[in-house]
């Protein structure tokens, strides 16, 4: 099973592009975050005319995450439990082909002093209750998406110019953790433990793309059964070189049958 992650920045405006690299590349799910559309609007037919299911959770001009799948998706939950009153279109969760699978988008946190910030922490710790909960289950599931996490020093371009901001801060960091604690597996850095300048982020501004000054936000967490079934998972920076492209590029996760 191959399952790819990509924050589009807009589907509509990178559609083309998101068709074309889906069709060169055909994962078998692909997760995809910051739709910045309401799911009523968003393009179904171009994807199902690709063969995939379309499972979407969307929201007016920010947020939104969408799950496409080439077999049926299932038990489709559209939000992440713990807050009844957070409508932020950030979580879709089925089950496709027995493995549990989640295309999240998490809060960016900044600017640190409001109250994105400890939303941000909250949403983290939200996201780690469901985890405990999902591996009571004995479910393999895959926890995929734009985490806005930066795990560790390697993971950016700059570490000391990124220490105040939500995405890089120690409480960030710990929730991240702390989610890793549960005995879940970040499977690129099982598969790349070494790797440096293995970034899936580059900022339009400042020419972070030609200067390769990127961080790596974007991760899949897999549970012990997933783990058990982990093949490979790569940054596959060409997306972000193309012309109107995402700041992010795609991640792919590859688990066997």
């Amino acid at each position: 099973m191959k399952i790819a992650t990509w924050n589009v920045n807009s589907v509509k405006a990178r559609l083309p592009n998101v068709l074309a690299w889906l069709e060169r590349t055909s994962p078998d799910v692909v997760l995809f975050q910051e739709i910045k559309c309401e799911t009523a609007s968003f393009p179904k037919q171009d994807f199902e005319a690709l063969g995939y299911c379309c499972a979407v959770v969307g929201q007016k001009s920010y947020n939104g995450v969408a799950l496409l799948s080439k077999q049926p998706a299932e038990d489709v939950l559209d939000h992440l439990p713990g807050d009844a009153e957070d409508t932020q279109g950030r979580y879709v969760e089925a089950t496709v082909a027995g493995v549990r699978i989640a295309s999240l988008y998490l809060p960016n946190g900044n600017p640190v002093g409001t109250e994105k910030y400890p939303y941000k922490l909250r949403w983290m710790e939200r996201l780690r209750r469901h985890a405990a909960d999902l591996l009571t289950t004995d479910q393999p599931f895959v926890l995929g998406g734009d985490y806005n996490v930066i795990p560790a020093a390697e993971d950016v371009y700059d570490p000391q110019a990124w220490e105040t901001d939500a995405l890089f801060r120690p409480e960030t960091r710990a929730q991240f953790r702390a989610m890793l604690n549960l005995g879940l597996t970040e499977a690129f850095r099982a598969v790349h433990p070494d790797e440096v300048r293995a970034y899936t982020f580059w900022d339009y501004q400042a020419g972070r793309w030609p200067r390769d000054q990127g961080i790596r936000i974007d991760h899949f967490l897999l549970s012990p059964q997933a783990a058990d079934r982990l093949v490979d998972c790569r940054i596959d920076r060409g997306p972000r070189g193309e012309e109107k492209a995402s700041d992010h590029t795609p991640v792919v996760l590859e688990l066997a049958d």
